[in-house]
């Protein structure tokens, strides 16, 4: 139980720290979303929106940090 525990707090501190960033520096992260590459198609009564581009830069950015943590604490 005691590696569940350490990953469950590390976890935790992580969201913290993630949440902390986004409201200190929201203003600051309006890009994000309206990448070239974010789908956006709006009419009247529809509204499609699919963030390709945001959510490839959100997931090559969180393969280089669980890379990055099991070289070097793994």
């Amino acid at each position: 139980m005691q590696p569940l525990g350490k990953y469950l707090v590390i976890i935790g501190a992580a969201i913290v720290v993630i949440g902390l960033v986004v409201w200190l520096a929201g203003p600051r992260l309006d890009w994000f979303g309206r990448l070239p590459g974010d789908i956006r198609v709006e009419k009247p009564g529809f509204r499609f929106y699919a963030p390709l581009t945001s959510m490839l830069l959100v997931s090559l950015l969180l393969s280089l940090v669980l890379w990055v943590i099991r070289r070097f604490f793994g």
